[in-house]
């Protein structure tokens, strides 16, 4: 497998979907590139992604607000921005907890 060390790829992916449902790799990988699309189109937009079993990327806006550069001491604004965080299920959770 082309597998970097601890690190899961879209190769990795599109090579699973190969394996298992017998796409071609070019189908595969289109597969994986069309999945990643829809859910950057959905977090855009401003919507967030729940996958069942998994987890859900979601989106919040944060306020402006005051931060301290902590090598000066100088503060400085920080501008609103909308960030992502990653919440995982809590079956995710459990299995990462097993190591499985």
């Amino acid at each position: 497998m082309m597998r970097s060390v601890g690190t899961l790829t879209r190769a990795d992916l599109a090579e699973t979907i190969n394996r298992k449902m017998g796409l071609s790799r070019a189908e595969s990988l289109d597969l994986v590139e069309a999945i990643l699309e829809k859910m950057c189109d959905a977090l855009a937009d401003g919507e967030n992604v729940k996958i069942s079993g998994f987890g859900s990327f979601v989106l919040r806006d944060k306020n402006e607000r005051i931060g301290r550069n902590p090598k000066t001491g100088v503060e400085v604004p920080i501008t609103p921005r909308r960030v992502m965080t990653f919440r995982a299920s809590q079956l995710l959770k459990e299995r990462i907890a097993k190591g499985a």
